[in-house]
Formats: structure tokens, sequence, C-alpha cells
């Protein structure tokens, strides 16, 4: 055997085990999918096809022909393939449309990465982020639609856009070219500095805060509290301050006091965390039935297709982790946070590894947003907090939002040929 023949094999061996894990996870996924869809109306096997097809081409071919994180695509793989299986069984229809929607981001991933992969040309892009975000807020509030006391929707045809998951990615861009830029500076100011310190943290706050106060006018107190999580990870990351993130976090609860005290919808989430049982037939309705499924769920599950999560209102939407562990059982629930966990680690991993500055707070930035939206989400289905609209990434049912995580999720792998060698 030549040398120009071990040196052609060579990428084929390093690509077939880039692969491998992806390859394996999909086989099962297949063969789960085949085995359990079938049980509740018909669906279209082909577009199951397409989207292996696309996680396939999207693992083997980088746009940049370097070795990638060989972990994070086969574990969204198998949290989307868990989230249709559960998406079909509350709702074969909403099944049918997830696929849709995943072959769609899938789609621009795979075929955006020569665009995604020049991301760093997006270094010195920093107040843009906002006015086009604004734009799109002053655009929802006259031609958005309405559903359940939310403006949050544009209405195209037969297709429902949420523009606030791609304003969430803007958030993160623009605060990791303002912190990449000014995030030094802002750890070495001191208090008694007030001149300085008011030019390197009012543009932030002003940026971040028009989003904020935008979103809690249009009743999306969920996405609020997930930009302000995402700007105190950035923050603390940027700066190393602990000080200025406490300041912001006690003026971000004094925040929230105004709004507990202000808007009405506030009010009746907090009601309905703190006491679902005070309005049983109304509205502690939904939490009170995903409460049930989870007891009744106990630690195996009550097997699937054996339980009833079509009590739980929405529930492929707010409550597909209550559906999820009522016939999966609490070692299912934990098997999904692990997956999740896992996938978490890795982006602040990946972080940490980064080249530069606006590389590493971009993906801090990601890792916390994924991290943030577990928590949150899981949290309010378990009561440990009052739950938002806030999407499971890749599980829950929603277009806008499978599209916009596997867009972050692909930066976050793009990120990753900038970890140690050892660690690709």
């Amino acid at each position: 055997m030549t040398v120009s023949t071990l040196a052609s094999d060579a990428p084929r061996a390093s690509r077939f085990r880039s692969l491998a894990p992806l390859l394996v996870v999909l086989a099962i996924a297949g063969l789960g999918l085949t085995l359990l869809l079938p049980l509740n109306g018909w669906f279209p096997w082909w577009e199951l096809a397409i989207v292996a097809a696309l996680f396939i081409a999207w693992q083997a071919f980088p746009p940049d022909g370097l070795a990638h994180d060989r972990t994070l695509i086969p574990i969204v793989a198998a949290i989307c393939s868990l989230g249709i299986l559960e998406i079909s069984r509350i709702d074969p229809y909403l099944g049918r449309h997830q696929t849709g929607s995943l072959i769609a981001g899938l789609l621009i991933v795979v075929l955006g990465q020569r665009l995604f992969v020049q991301f760093r040309r997006l270094a010195h892009v920093t107040y843009p982020w906002v006015l086009i975000s604004l734009a799109l807020f002053i655009a929802l509030h006259y031609f958005g639609q309405e559903v359940n006391g939310a403006r949050l929707w544009f209405h195209i045809g037969p297709f429902n856009a949420q523009p606030v998951e791609a304003i969430k990615l803007f958030m993160v861009f623009f605060m990791a070219a303002y912190l990449a830029d000014k995030g030094q500076a802002i750890a070495a100011v001191r208090w008694r500095e007030l001149g300085t310190y008011a030019r390197l943290i009012v543009p932030l706050v002003l940026g971040w805060g028009v989003s904020i106060l935008t979103l809690v006018l249009q009743h999306d107190v969920g996405m609020a509290g997930l930009f302000l999580g995402i700007l105190l990870v950035m923050l603390y990351v940027a700066s190393r301050r602990l000080d200025i993130v406490f300041v912001f976090l006690v003026v971000s609860i004094a925040g929230a006091w105004v709004a507990v005290h202000s808007f009405p919808y506030v009010q009746t989430r907090i009601g309905v965390w703190l006491d679902p049982w005070n309005d049983p037939l109304g509205r502690g309705y939904q939490a009170e039935q995903a409460y049930f499924s989870l007891a009744a769920g106990g630690v195996l599950g009550t097997g699937y297709h054996q339980g009833h999560p079509g009590f739980i209102p929405d529930a492929a939407t707010d409550y597909t982790f209550a559906a999820w562990a009522e016939e999966f059982g609490l070692i299912g629930g934990l098997a999904l946070i692990a997956l999740y966990g896992v996938l978490i680690v890795r982006g602040f991993g990946i972080a940490f590894y980064a080249a530069d500055r606006f590389t590493m707070l971009l993906a801090t930035g990601f890792a916390a947003t994924l991290g943030i939206q577990v928590f949150v989400i899981i949290g309010g289905v378990v009561g440990l907090l009052p739950l938002t609209g806030i999407t499971l990434p890749f599980f829950s049912y929603g277009g806008s939002s499978i599209v916009a995580n596997l867009i972050m999720l692909n930066f976050l792998w793009l990120f990753s040929r900038e970890r140690a060698p050892d660690s690709v």
C-alpha cells in the first residue's frame, strides 16, 4: 500500500468515525419510531428518511473541511426523535407538522453552511441587531396575530412564524459583539468612576432593555426572563464581575415586582403557580392535569400509549415533558434531562476552548440559552417555577423554535473546530 493511498484513506476513516455515533442514534431512532408511531394515525415515513439524510449531510460535510464535535448532532437527533415520538402520541397532525419544521430547519442549516461559517464578520456588528429586533416588535404590534393574550405570531398563509425565536439569536449576537469589545473595560472600571461606568453599561442596558420591555408589554414574560438570564451569564463571563451581575439582578427583581403588580396576566401566572387548586376547573386545570400525569407515571411510567396525556390542555407545546414523564416515568424524564445536560456542558466546553472572545461569548450565549430554556420549562412543569410559554428545545411542538434552535446548535458545532485537538 502506497503512502498516497494511506493519505487518501485517512480522511475517509476520520469521516466514518465522526459519523458513527450519529448513525447509531439514527438506527435506534428509526427502529423505535417504526415500532411505535403507527399506533394512532397515518404518518409520512418518507419525511423521516429525509430528516435522517439531512442529519447525516450536516455531520458529514463541514463547510471548512475540519473535524468538529462528534456528540452535538447525535444528541440533537436523539432529542428530536423523542420529540416527534411524543408529539405524535399526543396529536398525529402536530407530529407531522413538527417533522416538516425539522426538515425546514435542517435544510437551512445544511444549505446555509457557507454563510454560517463566516460568522466572524459579525464581530463588529452591534446595534443593527437591536434595530432589527425593534422593527420586528413594531411589526408584531401592527400585523401580529394574538394567541392566548400574546401578540407574538405572524400568520402567513398556512404558516405561523414566531419572530421572537429569531430575536433571541439577535440578542446573543448583540451582547457578544458589545461585550467582546467592552468586556475588559467593564471588568476594570470601578464604581467611583460613574461617568466611565455609565458610558460602558448604558448602551448594553438600552439595547437589552428595549427587548425586555417590549416582551413584557406583549405578555411574553417567559422570553423576557430568558433574555435576562442570557445577559447575566454573558456579562459575568465577559467581565468576571459578580458585583455588576448582582446589581443587574437586583434591578431586574425590582422590575419583576413592578410587572407583577402592574399586569394582571402576570398576577394570574403567579397565582396559578402558587395555588392551582384555587380554580381547579379554570385557570389551574392545566397545571393540575400535568401534576396528575407526573404522579401517574411514577418511576417506570405507564407505558407508551398507556397513559392519558391528552387530558392536559396544550400538552404538545407547554407540557410535553409531563406527557413524556407519564408514559416513560421518572427514569425517562431523567434520561431526557441527561441528554440536555450533556448538550449544554459540551456547549460551555466549546466556549472554554474558543480561540477569540467573540466566539467564546457567542458559544456561552447559545449554551446558556439552551440551558435556561430547559431549566425554565421543566421547572414550570414540575412546579418549581411559574410556567412560561418557552418551548423545550428540540422536543416541544413549535416550528419557529426548532428552526432557531437548530441554527443555534449549528453555530456551536462550527465553533467546536476551535477546541483543543485532543477534545475534538
